[in-house]
C-alpha cells in the first residue's frame, strides 16, 4: 500500500481535490466556489509570506498599489 501511494500521490492527491471542488460546485454554485478558490489562494500566499518573517507593510505594497501616505 505504501508504494501504491508513493508511486500515485499525485494522482490521488488530484482525485481527491477534484472530488472536493465537485461537492462545493453543486452545493454552493460555480460563481460562489471561484471566489472561495480565489480566497484560499490569497490567504496560502500571506500566510507563506508571514511565515517567512516579511514585513506585512511590503507585501501588502507587492499586492496591492501604494497610495498616498
Amino acid at each position: 500500500m505504501q508504494k501504491f501511494w508513493q508511486e500515485r500521490r499525485r494522482e490521488i492527491i488530484g482525485g481527491i481535490v477534484g472530488l472536493i471542488i465537485g461537492i462545493i460546485i453543486i452545493t454552493l454554485g460555480f460563481f460562489k466556489t471561484i471566489f472561495v478558490i480565489l480566497c484560499t489562494v490569497l490567504g496560502y500566499y500571506i500566510g507563506k509570506n508571514v511565515d517567512k518573517k516579511d514585513d506585512i507593510l511590503n507585501l501588502l505594497d507587492k499586492i496591492l498599489p501604494p497610495g498616498n501616505r
